[in-house]
């Protein structure tokens, strides 16, 4: 019965965002509703319940995202976005061009929420496109796989970072664990995959193929300094803290400095600096821009926060340990499990970010009753919620609508690179699994 009840409020949230059409927050709470009705939870205890799902969940998170989402908008403003590509692409010239636009993209997805990313970049790509006269498709395809993979696996990107929360696992690690992943990942649905598409046609909008704005950029040195920031700041503290002749003092001062929060308030302050107050920008300026990147994760912050309630039901009304005893008996390891939950929610719904949450809450019980590494199992999770990107994914159709390409196209395309980003993730996170 516990398992059926289950079934039911994830098939209730499935038919309410995606045939109701219902924001995903009050969705999450209806199926919360519903999950504490069906799990027999005291009627005195769910309001409860929902308040400390959304309380543990946004306590840990708020911080992160929103410091991320400045973090991301002073990049982009400043142009320091497109003087990493436009570096990375004039290092290589005509060679594997498609390897730079690649790591471009993977680079500037650290710090830009995707839709922004996105969007910055579309430009930069068809800019390439006319002035070597290769394929469009051919060359966004790699730019854009590199926006994907980092949205889907690594911190400060809301999804990886929830899920780092939810399951107790080590964000500095999982940021390490994710490069291992996603950078082989990315060369295979990026660059090789693209040589498939040499033939496609794509008919831009005239609205996408925007004239270039010439604006003095920062410099290639500080673009790249501040994009990665974050990522030194975490991998760098997660590395020193196994050393094991680090002195008290420095340990205390390494823990510190790589606790997310604090890493991303230096990421922002030193972005300010230099690629804003350095280059002649107000900090009044700074801020507007930063308080209007707050309102752009608001919609993410109320999807995690949803998800919280779900999960927290669950968990109160014991669920969670009737799922630990029926997923365990079931043949397939850990890590598969979750990625193909994700996937089937992916599939469903469209949205990678709920596909991610709502099946973490799902088999978080495996994390602690299978000692799987809850590193790992945001790997697994975030590869799953990725998988075959199609017509309910709003990606889909920024793709379709940018390029102008037909659905089977994009279906060939877009729909095809998104399923190798969830296929090889997942391999190259099992393989990983064996050595760590």
């Amino acid at each position: 019965m516990t398992i059926l009840a289950v079934a039911l409020a994830v098939g209730l949230l499935v038919l309410l965002i995606s045939v109701v059409k219902l924001h995903p927050f009050v969705a999450f709470l209806i199926a919360a509703l519903a999950a504490a009705m069906l799990l027999g939870l005291p009627l005195d205890r769910v309001a409860g319940s929902l308040t400390r799902g959304i309380a543990d969940m946004l306590g840990s998170l708020t911080a992160i995202l929103c410091l991320g989402a400045m973090f991301g908008r002073i990049v982009a403003d400043s142009g320091a976005a497109q003087r990493i590509a436009d570096t990375l692409i004039h290092a290589v010239g005509r060679g594997p061009i498609t390897l730079a636009l690649a790591l471009a993209g993977f680079i500037v997805g650290i710090p830009l929420f995707y839709n922004v990313g996105f969007v910055l970049m579309v430009p930069l790509i068809l800019s390439v496109a006319r002035r070597s006269g290769m394929p469009t498709v051919y060359l966004a395809v790699p730019m854009l796989s590199g926006l994907s993979i980092a949205h889907g696996f690594l911190p400060p990107h809301p999804s990886p970072t929830a899920l780092v929360g939810m399951f107790g696992a080590d964000i500095g690690l999982t940021l390490i664990y994710g490069l291992a992943v996603g950078i082989p990942t990315l060369l295979i649905a990026g660059p090789l995959f693209a040589r498939s598409l040499r033939g496609m046609t794509a008919h831009p909008r005239p609205s996408a193929d925007t004239p270039e704005v010439v604006v003095k950029l920062p410099n290639a040195t500080a673009s790249f300094a501040i994009a990665l920031l974050p990522v030194v700041l975490l991998a760098g503290a997660t590395v020193l803290m196994t050393l094991p002749a680090l002195p008290p003092v420095a340990t205390g001062w390494v823990a510190f400095g790589g606790n997310p929060v604090v890493t991303m308030l230096i990421s922002v302050l030193a972005a300010m600096l230099i690629l804003g107050v350095a280059r002649g920008t107000s900090l009044a300026r700074l801020s507007t821009g930063s308080g209007e990147a707050v309102k752009d994760i608001a919609g993410i912050l109320l999807i995690v926060a949803g998800a919280g309630a779900l999960k927290q039901v669950f968990v109160d009304g014991g669920a969670d340990v009737a799922l630990a005893g029926w997923l365990s008996g079931l043949s397939l390891p850990p890590l598969v499990l979750g990625w193909g939950l994700a996937m089937v929610i992916r599939v469903a719904l469209g949205s990678a970010t709920v596909a991610g949450l709502t099946a973490a809450g799902i088999v978080q019980p495996l994390i602690a009753a299978h000692g799987v590494d809850p590193n790992l199992m945001v790997l697994a999770i975030g590869s799953g919620s990725l998988m075959f990107s199609h017509v309910n994914d709003s990606g889909f159709w920024m793709f379709k609508e940018y390029f102008g390409l037909s659905l089977a196209e994009t279906f060939r395309s877009w729909s095809a690179m998104e399923t190798l980003v969830g296929v090889f993730g997942l391999l190259f996170t099992l393989l990983l699994s064996l050595v760590v």
